[in-house]
């Protein structure tokens, strides 16, 4: 059963995550919002403490680059199950907390601090978390320490990722791309971009594969960077690929196409990802809910969690009720990051981590701002730049109605043919 606790092995971790977002990132947070598309120079010192804490073992599993997929023991691919991991030698099994719980709390804390920082460190980007979903063994040795981006959204396509149009065509040892990718994360700034792409688009979502492009690639083009509303410190880039070629053992997973259930490997990639931006969107509602409850017991207004709302103030009552809304986002992304790394399918509980956690943030972001009044409005505190970077938490990795849209599937049984 799970552990609602933060497992002991963590608690370094995430005290050293809260510190990089309170000592780092709160401090250069605004900087970063009006210097849209410059490169927060400070992370590369943020980077290289992540790569000696995870050489050193301390941080082990921190970051999308960790998060991994669990084999049906619970143990993690390339890991023994070791003490509280997949099955004991009598054949019991055992909780095994792993790195997709600790990238979920890490990323929670950094989040905390600035979502757009986050996803500008180098080497975590969601690519990472997509190569580590499908990659095979000598593909995650070959692609480790590379800064990875993902390009899953074409033009006039959408959240409906069956549908993609852009090509892989096979030519001897290579495969040649064709299409248009937008809304790519970190995509200017990255050194490989994972591009899904389909073999075949008469066969529908059974023939999308994965591919890891090199940023150099000469037939991949950065056709324009977005300006956005939020997470104005990432880069959002638009690219074209024409005859891009790419080697054969850069597509990710098998190159079959499977008639029956082709697509689950990609879609792997989702289950792995969906907790984390859940994650960060709770980072960004636990710092919006801190930092109003810090102006209102200045103004007087505190908030008593043992007294029953009606005779408190409206506004205790208002984050009262929004404390409870995170506690319910923050339980359902554990229990989605729990059960990856104890081998469970959760695709029913990444989504519903993701719906939740994206809804209640910005609920929570613009609550905030009007609560803090003329304060939550200006400059002078971060409450308006969360408010505007919460949006993005219910869009990307799957919009808030895909999310219900795949609960509601497995929850009645349909199809995606059968509910659409």
């Amino acid at each position: 059963m799970i552990d609602l606790e933060v497992p002991k092995k963590f608690r370094p971790l995430v005290a050293q995550a809260r510190g990089m977002a309170e000592e780092v990132f709160w401090p250069i947070s605004r900087k970063y919002d009006r210097a849209e598309h410059e490169y927060p120079a400070e992370l590369d010192l943020v980077s290289a403490v992540i790569d000696g804490m995870s050489a050193s073992g301390a941080a082990k599993g921190a970051g999308a680059s960790s998060s991994t997929r669990a084999t049906d023991d619970g143990a993690q691919e390339g890991e023994v199950a070791a003490v509280g991991s997949g099955r004991t030698a009598k054949g019991e099994r055992v909780n095994k907390n792993g790195s997709n719980l600790s990238s979920v709390l890490s990323i929670l804390e950094t989040c905390r601090g600035d979502v757009g920082l986050t996803l500008s460190i180098p080497r975590q980007g969601l690519g990472n978390a997509a190569i580590a979903a499908v990659a095979n063994e000598e593909q995650k040795a070959r692609y480790a320490g590379k800064w990875a981006a993902m390009a899953i959204t074409e033009p006039d396509v959408g959240s409906d990722s069956g549908a993609i149009r852009t090509t892989a065509v096979k030519d001897g040892d290579e495969y040649v791309l064709n299409g248009e990718k937008i809304f790519v994360t970190a995509g200017e700034r990255a050194e490989l971009v994972v591009v899904w792409a389909t073999l075949d688009r008469s066969l529908g979502k059974q023939a999308i594969k994965s591919f890891v492009v090199r940023r150099d690639n000469p037939g991949m083009k950065l056709v324009r960077l977005e300006h956005k509303l939020g997470i104005r410190a990432s880069d959002t880039a638009a690219f074209s690929l024409e005859d891009c070629r790419v080697p054969a053992e850069d597509l990710l997973g098998d190159p079959e196409i499977k008639i029956e259930g082709g697509f689950g490997g990609a879609m792997q990639t989702f289950d792995n990802t969906r907790p984390l931006v859940a994650a960060m969107a709770l980072g960004l509602t636990r710092a919006s809910l801190d930092k109003t409850t810090e102006l209102l017991a200045e103004a007087g207004v505190v908030a008593d969690p043992d007294r029953p709302a009606q005779v408190q103030p409206a506004a205790a009552a208002k984050l009262l009720q929004m404390e409870a809304d995170y506690q319910a986002a923050y339980l359902l992304t554990l229990r989605a990051a729990w059960m990856a790394d104890n081998g469970r399918p959760n695709s029913m509980e990444a989504s519903m981590a993701k719906a939740k956690a994206g809804r209640t943030c910005v609920n929570v972001a613009l609550a905030c701002v009007e609560l803090a009044g003329a304060t939550g409005y200006a400059e002078t505190e971060l409450l308006e730049k969360w408010a505007r970077d919460s949006k993005i938490l219910d869009i990307f990795e799957g919009t808030q109605q895909i999310q219900l849209l795949v609960v509601a599937r497995r929850v009645l049984g349909y199809s995606s043919k059968e509910l659409r």
